[in-house]
C-alpha cells in the first residue's frame, strides 16, 4: 500500500484529528525524505478536499473536523448551496461567504448553525475552479472598435464580465453569441480575461437563442469523425446472418405506438389472450447493443452524451441519425433485430406469473400513432376504424390489459401524476407561434403501462440472478420536505394523521391526490407534491422506486435515446443469452457500473435543465408579443414578494407586491396574501384575471398585474378530509435488494440462476418460430413439424441454460 492510501486509512479510522508526530509514529517513518514525502502527501490530500487541517495543524476527516467540501451552486441573488457528495442536505452559504467564489467552484467550508438552527457554511478556501468555459454576448462599450470588448454571461449565476484578449476574438463583433474560455479569474482589481473559442452567431439570428442554451449546458451538437465513420459502416438493412440464435417473431402481429412526429421507434408490443385465460404481453426493444459495441467510438460518444436531448425546435440525438432513425428504428414492414421481454399476466391481479427474455427478430405490422390508437379504443373516428378494422379487437385487448396493470399499480400505492404536456409550436424562424396542451390519452397511458411492466420484470430478473446491474431508483422523500408538504395541504382541508418519525409509503400521497381530484387547486398541489419528492436517478444497487411503489425497476425500453438502457441490453446479452457470469465478468461490471450510473444521472439532469430553459425562453418570447393582453389564471404560489399565476397553457408569471392595489401581508402559515386595508385574500388555487405587464427574455421572466379579483369555488368550503398515513413498506433484505444508501453494500455471493416462473423466467430457446394465432403463446417454443428455425437452436439453448 502506498503512502497516500496508508494515510487515508489511518485518518479515516480515527475519531479525532491527529498531529504530524502521531502520523509519523503510526507510519513508522524514520528518514528525512520519508518525512518530507509525508508533508507533501498531506498537503495534496488537503488540497483535494479529502482531509482537513485545524489551526493547530492536526489532520482529520472533514466529518471529524466539522467541515465539508463540494461544488457550490450560486443563486443570481448572491447566496449559494454547497452540494456534498454522499450527503442528502446541501449546505447554505450567505452572500458574505462567497467573495471570490464563483458558480461551479469546489470549495471547503466549516459547518455551523445559524440563529434558526439551520446548517450554514463558513468559507475556508477554494479548492478548484469549476468554470472554464461559458456562453455570453460579445459586447463593445458604445460599439467602439478601439475599446476592449467584454463578455456578458448568459448564465446570471456567473457574476463577472471578463475582458476579451485582443488577439483572441476570432473576429467576433458586437452582439455575437460566443463560447469563451477563461484565461484569468477576477482578482479584485481586474475583471478577468478570456479567449473566444467559438462564434455561435448573432443574437438576433434565427435559432441562435436555442443554440446558445445548448452550448451553455455543454451539449455536443456534432459527432466526431470516427463516430460518423463507424455509423456509416453500419448496413441499411438487417443482415440475415444476424438472425442466428434469435427467436423469429416476424409472423407475430406487432405494433409500434408513438407520437406522430417520432422518428426513433425503439419499442414495439404485441398482446394476446392465452387458452388458460391469461394475457400475453410482448415488449420488443430495438437491439441497439448489436450495432453499438462496447468500447467502440459509438459507445464512447453515447456514454459521453448519456441521452438524446429534446428541445422546442430540434432533437440532439445520442446516436447518429443513421442508427437512431434507420437500422435501429423499428420501422414498419422491415426486419429489425430486437431484445424481447414476453410476459404472461394474470387477469385477476395483474401479476406477471411467467416471463422470458430472449434476442429476437421482428417485422412490425403497422406504425401506429397515439391518435390512431385513441380513436380506435374510443371509437372516435370512422376513417381510422375502417382503416384498422382487422386490428380493432387487438387494441381493445391492449386497453383491457393496460387497465388490469394500472389497477395493480394503484393497489400497491403507485403515485400517478396526470399532468398535461405543453408543447411550444415554433415557426420556420424559431419564433413561438402557439402553445398547445397535449393531455395523456388512453393510448399514451396504455404504452406507459406496458413499458413499466417490462422494466420491472427485467429489473427483478437480474436482481434475483445476483449479478451487477444498473437500476432506476427513487428514494423516499426527505422528512423535512414531506413535513412541509403535509403542512401545505392542511391549508386546503387535507390533514395527514401520523405519528412522529413515521415513514410514509406512496399510498398516502396517492390518497391525497384522490382527495383533491377535480378541485381548483389540484394542479398546484400535485406540483408541490412532486417538488417534495427526491429526483429519480440511476444506481448499481436496487434501492427500489418510491413513486412507482416497486422494489425493482430499471430502464430497458429506450436504448436509442438513453445510455443506461443500452447498458441493460449489454448486460442481458452477457448474463442471460451468453451465460457469462464468470468472476472476471462480475468483477468488471462491479467496478464500472457505479460510475456509468453516476454519469447517466448527470447527463439526464443536464438534458432536463436545457429542455426547461428552452421552454421558458420560448414561453417568455410568446408572451412578449402579448404585452397588455388579459388572461385568466390560477394562483400557483404565494411568497413574501408576490404571487405566481399559472395560465391554462402552463405559462407562469409573477405579480409583484408593489404592483398590487393594497399593502399585502404574507401569511406563511396559511400561504396567503392578506390586504391591510381591503382585507382581500389571495390563496393558492384562486382564479384571477391578469394582464401581461412586462417580459424579460434574458431572465426568462414574465410580470403580471391583477385586473380581476379572486373567484372561489363552492368546493372550497367542503368538509375537511383526514388521511391516516400508512407505514412505509419494509425494505427488501435479500442480497442487493432495497438497501438504503447508508447501509453497507452487501458482499456478492456466487451469481445465481433466474428463479421460478413469475419471478425470473427461464431463458427461452432461440431460433424457433412462435405460433401467432390468438390464444397460443409466444412463450411456447416447442418445435413442430415444418417449423422453420432462424439459427442453431440446439446450440443456442445449451449456451443460455
Amino acid at each position: 500500500m502506498n503512502l497516500r492510501d496508508q494515510l487515508l486509512e489511518i485518518i479515516q479510522a480515527s475519531d479525532k484529528a491527529l498531529t504530524v508526530d502521531q502520523l509519523t509514529e503510526r507510519l513508522a517513518l524514520e528518514s528525512t525524505d520519508a518525512f518530507k514525502e509525508l508533508i507533501r502527501t498531506l498537503n495534496t490530500l488537503e488540497e483535494e478536499g479529502l482531509i482537513g487541517r485545524t489551526r493547530t495543524n492536526r489532520y482529520g476527516t472533514l466529518a471529524v473536523l466539522g467541515q465539508a467540501a463540494g461544488i457550490i451552486s450560486i443563486h443570481q441573488r448572491g447566496f449559494g448551496f454547497l452540494s456534498v457528495e454522499g450527503e442528502t442536505e446541501d449546505v447554505f452559504l450567505p452572500p458574505d461567504q462567497l467573495k471570490d467564489v464563483y458558480h461551479g467552484d469546489t470549495i471547503l467550508v466549516k459547518k455551523r448553525e445559524d440563529n434558526r438552527g439551520k446548517t450554514e457554511g463558513v468559507l475556508l478556501k477554494v479548492l478548484k475552479r469549476g468554470l472554464s468555459e461559458f456562453v455570453g454576448t460579445y459586447t463593445l462599450p458604445s460599439g467602439r472598435l478601439d475599446q476592449f470588448a467584454f463578455i456578458e454571461p448568459d448564465d446570471k449565476r456567473i457574476n463577472f464580465w471578463p475582458v476579451v484578449n485582443p488577439d483572441k476574438s476570432l473576429g467576433a463583433v458586437d452582439g455575437h453569441k460566443v463560447v469563451v474560455r477563461i484565461t484569468k479569474y477576477p482578482d479584485g482589481r481586474f475583471a478577468g480575461a478570456c479567449d473566444v473559442v467559438r462564434i455561435i452567431g448573432h443574437k438576433n439570428d434565427p435559432g441562435v437563442d436555442i443554440l446558445s442554451i445548448v452550448y451553455k449546458h455543454g451539449i455536443p451538437t456534432e459527432f466526431p469523425e470516427d463516430v460518423i465513420d463507424q455509423a456509416n459502416a453500419v448496413p441499411d438493412e438487417a443482415d440475415e446472418k444476424d438472425f442466428m440464435g434469435r427467436v423469429d417473431l416476424r409472423n407475430e402481429t406487432i405494433f409500434t405506438i408513438d407520437g406522430e412526429d417520432a422518428k426513433d421507434l425503439d419499442d414495439a408490443v404485441h398482446v394476446k389472450k392465452l387458452d388458460n385465460g391469461n394475457y400475453e404481453l410482448g415488449v420488443h426493444i430495438a437491439d441497439v447493443s448489436h450495432y453499438v459495441t462496447e468500447g467502440s467510438p459509438l459507445d464512447v460518444e453515447a456514454f459521453e452524451r448519456g441521452t438524446s436531448v429534446y428541445l422546442v425546435d430540434r432533437v440532439i440525438p445520442m446516436l447518429p441519425h443513421r442508427l437512431s432513425n434507420g437500422i435501429c428504428s423499428l420501422n414498419p414492414h422491415v426486419n429489425r433485430l430486437t431484445l424481447s421481454c414476453v410476459m404472461e399476466i394474470s387477469p385477476q391481479n395483474g401479476k406477471v406469473v411467467n416471463h422470458e427474455l430472449f434476442p429476437s427478430v421482428i417485422k412490425t405490422t403497422e406504425r401506429m400513432t397515439y391518435t390512431n390508437v385513441r380513436e380506435i379504443i374510443e371509437r372516435d373516428d370512422e376513417a381510422t376504424l375502417e382503416r384498422y378494422e382487422p386490428y380493432i379487437p387487438l387494441f381493445d385487448l391492449m386497453a383491457e390489459l393496460a387497465e388490469v396493470l394500472r389497477t395493480r399499480r394503484n393497489s400497491r400505492g403507485a403515485i400517478n401524476f396526470d399532468f398535461a404536456e405543453a408543447k411550444v409550436v415554433v415557426d420556420e424562424e424559431g419564433k413561438p407561434a402557439d402553445i398547445v396542451l397535449r393531455p395523456r390519452s388512453v393510448a399514451e397511458k396504455l404504452i406507459e403501462e406496458f413499458m413499466l411492466a417490462a422494466n420491472e420484470t427485467v429489473a427483478e430478473h437480474f436482481h434475483k440472478m445476483d449479478v451487477p446491474f444498473i437500476y432506476r431508483v427513487h428514494d423516499n422523500p426527505k422528512p423535512d420536505k414531506l413535513d412541509f408538504f403535509f403542512d401545505f395541504v392542511a391549508n386546503f382541508g387535507v390533514h395527514i394523521e401520523r405519528f412522529k418519525g413515521q415513514k410514509v409509503e406512496p399510498k398516502t400521497l396517492q390518497k391525497i391526490l384522490k382527495a383533491i381530484s377535480g378541485e381548483p387547486e389540484e394542479p398546484v398541489i400535485s406540483t408541490i407534491m412532486l417538488r417534495s419528492m427526491q429526483q429519480a436517478k440511476y444506481d448499481d444497487v436496487s434501492l427500489g422506486h418510491f413513486g412507482l411503489a416497486t422494489d425493482f425497476y430499471t430502464h430497458f425500453t429506450s436504448p436509442i435515446r438513453r445510455y443506461p438502457d443500452l447498458i441493460v441490453h449489454r448486460l442481458m446479452r452477457t448474463y442471460a443469452f451468453n451465460g457469462d457470469v464468470s468472476e472476471k465478468t462480475i468483477a468488471k461490471y462491479e467496478d464500472r457500473l457505479g460510475s456509468i450510473a453516476e454519469q447517466a444521472s448527470k447527463r439526464e439532469r443536464r438534458s432536463v435543465d436545457a429542455e426547461r430553459e428552452t421552454q421558458a425562453l420560448k414561453k417568455a418570447e410568446y408572451m412578449e408579443s402579448r404585452l397588455g393582453e388579459e388572461f385568466d389564471g390560477v394562483v400557483s404560489g404565494v411568497t413574501n414578494f408576490g404571487m405566481f399565476i399559472e395560465l391554462p397553457n402552463t405559462i407562469e408569471g409573477l405579480v409583484r407586491l408593489q404592483s398590487m392595489d393594497d399593502y399585502y401581508h404574507f401569511d406563511e402559515s396559511q400561504l396567503m396574501l392578506l390586504g391591510e386595508r381591503t382585507k382581500r385574500q389571495f390563496r393558492i388555487g384562486d382564479a384571477v384575471r391578469v394582464k401581461v405587464d412586462a417580459v424579460n427574455l434574458d431572465e426568462r421572466t414574465i410580470d403580471f398585474t391583477v385586473v380581476g379579483m379572486p373567484k372561489r369555488e363552492q368546493s372550497r368550503r367542503r368538509q375537511p378530509t383526514t388521511i391516516k398515513a400508512t407505514e412505509g413498506r419494509p425494505k427488501k433484505d435479500d442480497k442487493r435488494g432495497g438497501r438504503g444508501r447508508d447501509d453497507k453494500r452487501p458482499k456478492r455471493g456466487k451469481p445465481g440462476k433466474p428463479g421460478k416462473p413469475g419471478q425470473a423466467g427461464k431463458p427461452s430457446k432461440p431460433g424457433e418460430k412462435p405460433k401467432s394465432s390468438q390464444g397460443r403463446s409466444a412463450l411456447d417454443l416447442k418445435k413442430k413439424d415444418g417449423q422453420k428455425r432462424t439459427g442453431d437452436a440446439k446450440r443456442g439453448a445449451k449456451k443460455r441454460r
